[in-house]
């Protein structure tokens, strides 16, 4: 046998004797569903989207707000 069937069976053997580790699984899928897919939504809008088309205008967008943050601290 190759090894990469040697390891892909010793996961599937693995995961398919679980009880408790697919219940495990399941949660931590579920967090990490909602930290990426539900809280960027809330967290990280996407302000260039509505600053312009082209990739010049949303560079000048980002020199902009660098220099002011800059000279503000």
């Amino acid at each position: 046998m190759n090894v990469f069937k040697k390891v892909f069976l010793f996961y599937y053997e693995g995961f398919r004797s679980m009880t408790l580790g697919k219940t495990l699984w399941m949660i931590i899928l579920i967090k990490l569903f909602i930290m990426f897919a539900i809280l960027k939504v809330f967290f990280f809008p996407n302000f260039l989207s509505s600053k312009g088309d082209t990739k010049e205008e949303k560079s000048e967008y980002i020199v902009n707000e660098m220099e002011k943050r800059t000279i503000n601290n």
